[in-house]
């Protein structure tokens, strides 16, 4: 049996996102490769927007994406500590998967060190220059009244609704795919901001729904985790190295 010892990271699963067939593909996938990981995984990290909407009434939540979540459940049975972010699209995480399978949930940002190296993680949106209308919308969404008046909206009309929202957000994401240059990448930007502040040897983030791997500096790198949408890159820290990887895909 291997030896649990590798921390994976993750983003950007989108997972609901129509239509159902594709959707369903893309949980098989995501579950194929949570398989793949089981028996050397000690830590996974899921950065956000693993959900294409999600949001937890009292008493409901969005139906699908089972097979995820019973994969989700086994890891965690099985030893495996899970955290996950909250993502733009899925920011209305409240206490139903901590219950069920013990998951961590991050509202902002996180750091820990593991090893002898030093993690900073957080999804990515809302952070570094520009984007005030975004960044106002999201302290609207945040907010208890909103969450409050949100879960008083039948789930029928309310999900309908926020799923119309999510693919016009994830529309506007995918715009601009190719990398732009340091000084053009916000959460670069933003990274060397955390970096003048306190040293940490890799700042990992989702959201940006490229995978890069940019070093900053003599001692840091930059890791974006990229998306499942057509990429399924991940990342995986053996206890010495980040290394960026693609699933079932010809760059891996």
């Amino acid at each position: 049996m291997a030896q649990r010892n590798k921390i994976y990271f993750a983003s950007d699963f989108h997972l609901g996102v129509k239509d159902y067939k594709i959707s369903r593909e893309r949980e098989a996938k995501v579950v194929r490769w949570l398989d793949s990981i089981k028996e050397d995984a000690a830590e996974l990290f899921l950065v956000g927007d693993v959900f294409d909407f999600w949001f937890e009434y009292k008493r409901a939540v969005p139906k699908g994406c089972v097979r995820f979540l019973g994969k989700l459940a086994e890891l965690a049975d099985n030893g495996v500590k899970i955290t996950m972010f909250k993502g733009n699209h899925d920011m209305w995480m409240f206490g139903y998967l901590t219950e069920e399978f013990g998951v961590k949930i991050i509202s902002n940002d996180l750091s820990i060190e593991r090893n002898g190296k030093k993690f900073y993680m957080h999804h990515g949106d809302g952070l570094g220059p520009g984007d005030a209308k975004y960044k106002f919308l999201k302290k609207i969404f945040r907010s208890e009244l909103c969450q409050w008046m949100f879960a008083r909206v039948h789930p029928n009309l309310g999900i309908g609704i926020a799923l119309a929202w999510s693919g016009h957000s994830r529309a506007i994401g995918m715009e601009k795919k190719d990398f732009l240059g340091e000084k053009k990448e916000w959460l670069i930007t933003y990274s060397k901001e955390v970096l003048q502040k306190e040293h940490y040897d890799y700042l990992i983030f989702g959201h940006r729904h490229l995978a890069m791997d940019v070093q900053l500096g003599a001692a840091s790198r930059y890791i974006n985790l990229g998306e499942w949408l057509t990429q399924n890159s991940y990342a995986v820290f053996d206890g010495e190295e980040v290394y960026l990887k693609y699933f079932e895909n010809e760059k891996n």
